[in-house]
């Protein structure tokens, strides 16, 4: 059950009944548990709307409320807050529930959406760097959350397997080995050479425009070569989702190329709509909504004057692809937040079009960038742009250093898997852990520190719980935990059940409004009710029925952990 929007939903009917409609009752978790559990802030801003006296509408609403199988306590304060204390009993049936459900408390939905969440989209011309790694991760705990709430999702990487520069690198790719490509190792250095030639030899780049023009014509030998080096390249590719353990796989890819035989249709379709001006020679769509400084429309130009087209193009026919073929209810761009104009842009052209109808969700996730100490964008020490597959190498390492030093008796494969698990999954939750919108410091020291909202800390918060059964096991206290029955008398046991209660708002936050942070957060604070818990509630030295409550929640928080970190994409090891 989610407690905050069943609440919620209550209080804006009651809201309704006191004559108040539309109004949201803005439920969320109560500041300090004196107040009680939960807290409603939508009466004052409905009464300042109404120009009503916000305790007296407080009072309406209180009149058409009925919270009786959940709570305990429904008051009135300060100004117009509500209060809601939840009843023991309640919480106790709710948290046996939770702990009997595989989906942990989460409901399905009446209606499943069909989501497209496009993420990842390197460059096929050039190996993944750290300007990758935001997109890839927060788009894979975005498709992990959305599919265990009850969604189908289809995953989409947009890889850049079109364009000019193919030439180049076909080009290059004849003169070293043609279609012994797998002898590409750095594709980078590959990338660097071509370019360099192209730039310095009129003759090699004559013939990189000659092999631009015979793949975009489809001649098939060029084609091949074409296909080769993309294979190469999604290879490396592969290596560094496998090596982040993100459900990204060949399967998943979908690149410009896809959609360039379309791209004619759409500018056809866009001039039948009357959407359509010459610009300088150019095909352009001019909105009103936007314009630049001057006052002026700016254009989205989709055909430029020498016939060729351009990111706006291909992303029209995707999204006319995606609502059409795939009948997607809603459509995510994991994106940087520089490409928000253009995203604006471009779903307003395909409503406008009507390659979109009004029934599909079309949202950019926009994130920030990653910062060095220096606070510019992550560089490599001499000011490189830094591989990701380098990053993860250097984050497993360090994360050896770290659990050599704190537990040496560890045998070497052991130590070397904890290594990749606590080394890979620092780096995303340190990311994840963010808002998306905002840039962050890249940090290793704290992104593998055990203190404080990291992956090591949760981690080492499952482990830890973990290490209780094993405890119970040894000196025989460990009781059936088929069906048990729970106790939540101590202030800490009580607040520790409510807090397990609040994992189906956290997922539902996340599938609402694309934020992973809000599900790190709640596991963060989950731990630290855990922590508060176990120093205050003994657990194997309870009296045997208290005992099997106990160690019953702990058992939940254990799998709560590990499933929302496992949402995340990240892993968990029974022992750290």
């Amino acid at each position: 059950m989610n407690l905050r929007k069943t609440i919620d939903d209550r209080i804006t009917a009651a809201l309704a009944g006191a004559g108040v409609s539309g109004a949201p009752a803005l439920v969320g978790p109560a500041g300090n548990p004196k107040f009680g559990d939960y807290q409603a802030n939508g009466v004052m801003a409905a009464a300042k709307a109404a120009k009503a006296n916000p305790r007296e509408l407080a009072g309406k609403v209180l009149a058409n409320l009925d919270l009786s199988d959940l709570a305990e306590k429904v008051e009135i304060a300060g100004p117009g807050f509500i209060n809601v204390t939840l009843k023991g009993e309640f919480l106790t049936r709710e948290v046996e529930k939770m702990g009997g459900d595989e989906g942990l408390g989460v409901a399905k939905p009446q209606a499943a959406a069909r989501v497209v969440v496009d993420y990842s989209s390197p460059n096929l011309a050039k190996e993944m760097h750290v300007g990758h790694l935001r997109s890839t991760i927060i788009g894979d705990a975005l498709v992990r959350v959305l599919r265990f709430a009850g969604h189908t999702v289809i995953a989409q990487n947009h890889v850049g397997d079109w364009g000019t520069q193919f030439g180049m690198l076909i080009a290059q790719l004849v003169e070293t080995g043609g279609d012994k490509a797998a002898n590409i190792d750095d594709l980078e250095e590959f990338y660097r050479q071509a370019k360099k030639r192209f730039d310095a030899e009129p003759a090699f780049a004559d013939k990189a425009r000659d092999y631009v023009v015979k793949l975009q014509g489809g001649d098939p030998a060029v084609k091949a070569l074409w296909q080769t080096f993309n294979a190469v390249s999604l290879e490396h590719c592969e290596r560094v989702y496998q090596r982040l353990g993100t459900l990204l796989s060949r399967e998943n890819v979908r690149g410009e190329s896809a959609y360039n035989d379309l791209l004619p249709a759409v500018v056809a379709d866009l001039k039948k709509a009357g959407l359509l001006t010459e610009s300088q020679g150019a095909q352009c769509v001019f909105l009103e909504e936007f314009k630049n400084a001057e006052g002026e429309p700016l254009p989205v130009i989709v055909q430029k004057t020498d016939g060729g087209y351009l990111y706006a193009t291909t992303d029209l026919a995707g999204m006319r692809y995606r609502a059409g073929e795939l009948k997607a209810d809603r459509v995510l761009y994991v994106t940087d937040s520089r490409q928000g104009l253009h995203f604006q842009q471009v779903f307003a052209v395909a409503r406008k079009a009507g390659f979109v109808g009004a029934g599909v969700s079309l949202e950019h996730v926009p994130f920030g960038m990653m910062m060095g100490a220096d606070n510019r964008p992550f560089k490599t020490r001499d000011g490189g742009t830094v591989k990701l597959m380098d990053l993860l190498e250097e984050a497993q390492k360090r994360a050896a250093e770290l659990i050599a030093a704190k537990n040496p008796e560890l045998p070497d494969a052991q130590r070397a898997e904890i290594s990749r698990v606590v080394g890979i999954g620092a780096v995303k939750y340190a990311d994840l852990a963010q808002n998306r919108a905002s840039d962050y410091v890249f940090s290793w020291e704290k992104m593998l520190s055990l203190e404080g909202n990291t992956a090591p800390y949760m981690q080492y918060a499952y482990a830890r719980v973990r290490s209780i059964f094993r405890k119970a096991e040894d000196i025989g206290t460990l009781t059936d935990m088929t069906h048990p029955s729970i106790r939540l008398d101590e202030p800490a046991e009580r607040a520790l059940g409510l807090r397990l209660l609040q994992f189906a708002e956290a997922i539902e936050t996340v599938v609402s409004e694309c934020l992973p942070n809000n599900l790190c957060a709640y596991l963060y604070d989950l731990a630290r009710s855990f922590t508060t818990f176990y120093e205050t509630c003994p657990v194997l030295k309870a009296e045997p029925g208290l005992r099997q409550s106990r160690l019953a929640l702990s058992d939940l928080t254990a799998r709560t952990i590990r499933k929302g970190l496992e949402l995340l994409g990240i892993e968990t090891v029974e022992q750290m």
